[in-house]
């Protein structure tokens, strides 16, 4: 009687062959939810959500910590196109602050935890994940500087400090989007309104400071 061929043992089930680490950051931002950190996710836990053996982990990453990072870096980046794309499509002033302004807290009712993500370890994170949330929110003020001087060439207008006006405008908002992460979605629309007005004075504020002369080099005013 011929040997018979070894039955062949079935893959892991669940367990997929091959993933990249866009895969791997997918599933983790799926975990965290808009109270969990990202300290709290263990690698075996990412590593099941992801359907991949624990070893094949270090492939992709040194570390859960290396992972927490490239997953705020990843949130940042995402959340910044979607705030980019509201303000292109907006050709006012008036409608750029408030659709920017309905957009980032509309983030806070989406399935893609970014804005949660950041909100919340810019906070409560270790050092590591607060250094990287800083450096997505600087990132923020940047592009949000050059919108401001764009605008103001566009209506005539002068800006007194832009990189002021913008760090103050991206900490504000945060800080609102912080405080709001607990609030209840009927309330979002009383936040927008505030924050929307809070925003407005800002810019106004800036506005009337360049008007009123400031020195030379504190402004941006749009060439004749």
């Amino acid at each position: 009687m011929p040997n018979a061929k070894p039955t062949p043992r079935p893959a892991h089930q669940g367990r997929r062959a091959v993933i990249n680490t866009e895969d791997l950051l997918t599933a983790a931002l799926k975990l965290v939810g808009p109270h969990r950190s990202v300290s709290t996710l263990s690698l075996r836990e990412v590593a099941r959500a992801a359907g991949i053996a624990p070893n094949s982990f270090y492939r992709h990453f040194r570390d859960i910590d290396e992972l927490a990072v490239a997953l705020i870096e990843r949130a940042g980046s995402a959340l910044r196109l979607i705030i980019r794309e509201a303000r292109t499509r907006a050709s006012q002033d008036r409608s750029v602050v408030r659709s920017s302004v309905e957009t980032f807290i509309e983030q806070l009712q989406t399935g893609d935890h970014y804005l949660p993500l950041l909100l919340r370890e810019g906070t409560v994170g270790s050092d590591a994940f607060k250094a990287a949330v800083e450096k997505q929110l600087r990132f923020f003020e940047e592009e949000l500087c050059t919108d401001l001087v764009r605008l103001a060439e566009l209506q005539a207008t002068s800006i007194h400090k832009p990189e002021l006006v913008a760090r103050a405008i991206t900490r504000l908002v945060f800080a609102v989007g912080g405080s709001a992460m607990d609030a209840p979605p009927e309330a979002h629309e009383g936040i927008i309104e505030e924050l929307t007005t809070m925003v407005r004075m800002i810019i106004m504020g800036t506005q009337t400071m360049a008007a009123a002369g400031s020195p030379e080099g504190d402004k941006i005013t749009p060439p004749s």
